[in-house]
């Protein structure tokens, strides 16, 4: 039988995660900025692109907040069936949010948590359903995986029911409009990673939309054919808009589209999109049950089991 993991363990590991994607661009994305600063031929968007850049470098170097913003904390937790947490499910969470308390002080990041009527604020990230964790299972394991998302929590989701006869001619259409009501009226900070989540019920194609685009690294595709070719033209489309980076004209809008799908009502084609914004902050680590600790950038959370389709 596996060893437990200590809470102790859970709770620093997170700590650091915090740290980590507060104060660090994933490479993947750095270099999906890099290749669309390039491609950029409006001058003032090029320039916001090497700022932002510098930007990073600078917080790199300073060990501090790229943005001070800091958005909303939150988990994404991958168990190994055979996983044993010291104290359960209920100890793992409480690190999480001990974490997130301490990390709010320590990095530091904006405290930004408040009730929603009476602006109630515990001055540390923490609250009712905050911050929000979300998990998934792996057979065969006996690890966790723990990704650690900083996502600002105002702007950059939306939804919409089509009909399937809508097809994706009215994937496209959705997918532009909501990239110019994002872009025009300042509604998420371009360059964006930009997640679709296809199909299952309204709070399914909204939960996917975000995976896809907080939990993809840029470069990645959808195993489906079909569902690949549409990701590589919806970012060409949102590219050709004619906004770039912060708004500005260009060419810039979207870094990556990421698309994942689930089965869902024949008589509906819900679609949830969700942009990551410029400040595309996530990193993960792998909690071994001999107590190693594994530091990645790709959060691995696409699984072939976690996109399963049949009976097992």
């Amino acid at each position: 039988m596996s060893r437990p993991i200590p809470e102790k363990l859970v709770e620093d590991t997170a700590r650091e995660l915090m740290a980590r994607a507060a104060i660090d661009i994933p490479a993947d994305y750095r270099d999906g900025v890099r290749k669309a600063r390039e491609c950029e031929r409006n001058r003032i968007a090029r320039f916001v692109l090497a700022e932002m850049e510098r930007n990073w470098d600078i917080a790199t170097a300073d060990r501090r907040p790229m943005c001070a913003d800091t958005g909303l904390p939150r988990y994404y937790v991958r168990a190994g069936n055979e996983a044993v947490i010291e104290g359960g499910f209920v100890a793992l969470e409480r690190a999480l949010r001990k974490a997130t308390a301490d990390a709010t002080a320590s990095i530091p990041l904006r405290p930004n948590r408040v009730h929603p009527l009476t602006r109630r604020d515990h001055d540390n990230n923490v609250g009712v359903h905050a911050p929000e964790v979300t998990y998934a299972f792996e057979p065969r394991a006996d690890w966790i995986d723990i990704t650690a998302v900083h996502k600002g929590g105002l702007f950059g989701t939306d939804y919409r029911m089509l009909f399937p006869t809508d097809g994706v001619a009215g994937i496209r259409r959705f997918f532009v409009d909501t990239l110019v009501e994002f872009g025009k009226r300042g509604l998420a900070c371009q360059p964006a990673i930009v997640g679709l989540g296809l199909g299952g019920s309204k709070d399914t194609c909204v939960r996917l939309g975000k995976e896809a685009a907080c939990l993809r690294v840029v470069g990645s595709r959808n195993p489906e054919p079909a569902v690949a070719a549409l990701e590589e033209e919806l970012t060409a489309l949102g590219n050709y808009v004619g906004i770039g980076a912060m708004g500005f004209a260009g060419t810039s809008l979207v870094v990556a589209t990421h698309i994942e799908v689930a089965y869902t009502h024949t008589g509906g084609l819900p679609v949830g999109m969700h942009s990551f914004c410029l400040s595309s902050r996530r990193a993960t680590a792998r909690i071994h049950s001999d107590g190693r600790v594994e530091f990645r950038a790709d959060p691995m959370w696409f699984t072939d089991y976690y996109r399963r389709e049949g009976i097992e």
